[in-house]
């Protein structure tokens, strides 16, 4: 899948569109499911790259307790089943500044995921293991800021309701990870009838306790891609939030496979 917190991926995160009709869906839950979230990213092939500049607050209590500045470079799979690339840069403040984790995101297989910390001026491999874990310190985890691929999960369409947003209507599909080593037994998506954007996922843990929603909104496009500008995700177990605000994104920035290596994340420092 090519969504992420960004997009992104990040997810990542992220949904898009295009203006063409909504497609014939399935009657088959399962099948209609998948269908869907297929939809989705159909609208949004060919985006190539991106580049985006972003702020995360991370949230206690309602109040700021700290803020980031960041860049996230996104490379686009060759097809359905290679995985994009991406390079999450932090800028400010000192205590994460130079901070570098790059994502090569598979389907069944496990991401590569590496981290350069300047504490100790290496790269580390992220143990598959260990992609549940916080993304330093945010409410994001690792296997969070990959980018979604199709063949990752299991679909199940659960129902049509009314978005989060006011006068939307939502596709609600849940999805189970397929790849070994996830943090969570399932998740839940809406995703637009219309325009086929995601707009909230909620996050469940082994235990099936819901553990985390995230919401976005803010979408703005360029062409026929879409992104969501404004991400935050809630942490029910800790009351702790995450927000990535978008302020800048480009497409066709001309980044390469170069740009994403282990060696272009040391030229980053």
């Amino acid at each position: 899948m090519k969504h992420h917190l960004t997009t992104t991926a990040l997810v990542f995160v992220a949904a898009v569109l295009t203006a063409s009709a909504a497609p014939q869906l399935a009657g088959d839950p399962k099948a209609k499911g998948r269908e869907i979230t297929a939809e989705s990213i159909r609208r949004d092939a060919g985006f190539g790259d991106t580049r985006s500049e972003m702020t995360m607050q991370l949230m206690s209590g309602g109040a700021e307790v700290s803020r980031r500045t960041l860049r996230m470079d996104v490379l686009e799979g060759p097809n359905n089943d290679v995985g994009d690339k991406s390079v999450i840069f932090f800028q400010t403040p000192k205590d994460v500044q130079g901070t570098v984790l790059l994502t090569h995101t598979k389907i069944l297989t496990p991401d590569d995921q590496w981290i350069f910390i300047p504490a100790i001026s290496r790269v580390k491999r992220i143990a598959s293991a260990n992609k549940s874990g916080p993304f330093l310190g945010s409410e994001f985890a690792y296997e969070d800021l990959t980018a979604q691929e199709l063949g990752k999960y299991e679909y199940m369409w659960l129902r049509d309701e009314a978005c989060p947003e006011a006068g939307r209507q939502c596709h609600v599909v849940e999805r189970k990870p397929l790849y070994e080593n996830s943090g969570y037994r399932r998740q839940v998506s809406w995703i637009d009838t219309t325009d086929f954007l995601f707009r909230k996922i909620e996050f469940y843990n082994l235990e099936d306790r819901l553990q985390k929603t995230l919401t976005l909104s803010g979408y703005r496009s360029e062409g026929k891609h879409w992104r969501p500008h404004m991400l935050t995700m809630v942490n029910h177990q800790t009351g702790r939030s995450t927000k990535l605000e978008v302020s800048e994104i480009k497409f066709r920035t001309g980044l390469t496979e170069n740009d994403f290596t282990e060696q272009a994340m040391e030229r980053l420092r």
